[in-house]
């Protein structure tokens, strides 16, 4: 569920990657490939807004004629988004990236704060866990930098993952026209080699831990 109004990046990003399959000849034979060996469909995005995807869930979950493993929801960063704190109370597990930057990790981290000291406790809440990670690590970054924050994260009782998904021109790239590999894309898997020079496949082994999936 693309929930992150308006930008909605998702739901667009998903127009692109059909478009660029089908004018790619070697993104179009992986992606028969693909549906072909799993033979299942691509997953649905679905695009509401954060006050309504809830209802929209367990409408979608309830009416779906396949039984389903897992539901994603990509929800705006900001408190000020109407009924974004409904939205999050009825998640199971939340993962919120971090990034070795003063703003984003103070409003991050004060927003987590939040949601477990405050609507966790109060017990009206699906959430079994929250899981901050560090996004795009610069390997030119210093060590103490991230050594200091971590420190911090654990003074605050909160939880951090062990992976980190390490920085990448790729996170910004998605593919082209000739392109015969494919890393961010909304209709196929990562290249392995791609998804292992970022740590990318580290991080989904401990995500699927946590969700004990």
């Amino acid at each position: 569920f693309d929930a992150d109004f308006p930008q909605h990046s998702l739901m667009k990003m998903k127009t692109r990657d059909l478009a660029m399959v089908m004018e790619n000849e070697a993104l179009k034979k992986l992606a028969y490939k693909q549906f072909t060996t799993i033979n299942k469909k691509a997953y649905p995005i679905m695009q509401h807004k954060a006050d309504s995807v809830l209802d929209a869930a367990h409408e979608f979950v309830n009416t779906s004629p396949v039984p389903l493993d897992v539901l994603f929801f990509d929800l705006p960063g900001t408190v000020n988004t109407p009924g974004i704190l409904k939205a999050l109370a009825g998640m199971h597990h939340i993962f919120t990236p971090i990034t070795a930057d003063r703003v984003v990790m103070e409003s991050t981290l004060i927003f987590t704060q939040l949601l477990q000291d405050v609507i966790m406790k109060k017990g009206e809440t699906s959430i079994e866990t929250i899981n901050l990670f560090w996004n795009q690590v610069d390997g030119r970054e210093s060590t103490p930098l991230y050594d200091v924050y971590n420190q911090l994260i654990g003074q605050l009782g909160l939880s951090l993952m062990q992976s980190q998904i390490k920085n990448s021109t790729r996170f910004r790239k998605e593919s082209e026209a000739d392109s015969k590999t494919v890393f961010r894309s909304t209709v196929m898997p990562p290249d392995e080699r791609l998804m292992k020079a970022c740590q990318l496949d580290l991080f989904i082994s401990e995500f699927l831990n946590i969700i004990q999936l």
